[in-house]
This record gives structure tokens, sequence and C-alpha cells, in this order.
């Protein structure tokens, strides 16, 4: 009976997903590459929110004066804490490429309206 609880209990766990927002990990402004990442722990699933990520990352675009962000890719799982041969915890990392010309809204000088 015990065991019947157990392997219940583990199916329930594994089955949580959560929600994580991704953070800026990396940017390279010559390339305007921008990485998002986040941690996922063992037996536990993650996902995140395309729309915020995608606003995380037109935002770090912006302030590089790039228009706008664009995803490319898959998003790479990386081990980043090992207990032996398991992985306890996982490193998430979403890749976004900058595009375009961010535009002044200041008028320019000497002119009147």
């Amino acid at each position: 009976m015990n065991k019947i609880v157990v392997a219940a209990a583990l199916l329930l766990l594994a089955g949580c997903t959560i929600t994580k927002e991704p953070q800026v990990s990396s940017v390279d402004t010559t390339s305007g590459i921008v990485r998002l990442s986040y941690s996922e722990a063992m037996m536990q699933t993650a996902r995140y929110d395309n729309y915020t990520t995608q606003g995380t990352a037109n935002k770090q675009c912006q302030q590089m004066g790039y228009a706008t962000a664009v995803a490319y890719g898959q998003p790479v799982s990386t081990c980043s804490v090992f207990s032996g041969s398991i992985c306890m915890n996982t490193n998430v990392t979403i890749q976004y490429q900058c595009r375009g010309v961010a535009f002044s809204q200041t008028p320019a000088t000497g002119q009147s309206w």
C-alpha cells in the first residue's frame, strides 16, 4: 500500500508545471543577441509566458538602440548541478535577435511648430 502512495505522489510531483520568468543572462550589443534564462529543478516542469519574455527581450534590445527582438532557435537546456550522474538543476536559455533601428522621438533643434 505504501508503495502505491509513494508512486502516486511521485507522479503528481512530476506532473507539476510552474511558470518561470526568464531574466536577462547575457547581452551581445555588437551582434544584437539577448539571452534570457531560468532554472528548472529536477522533477519540475517549468514553462514561461511568451508575451512577458518577448517584452523583456524587446526592452533590452531597445536599450541597445534596436527596435524589437525576434526569438530564434529552440530553448537550450544545460545541466547546472550534478549529483553523481543525475542532473539536479537545469538552466534553460532562450535567445533573441535584436532587429531594426529605434528612432528618437525628440524633434530636431531649431524647428518651431
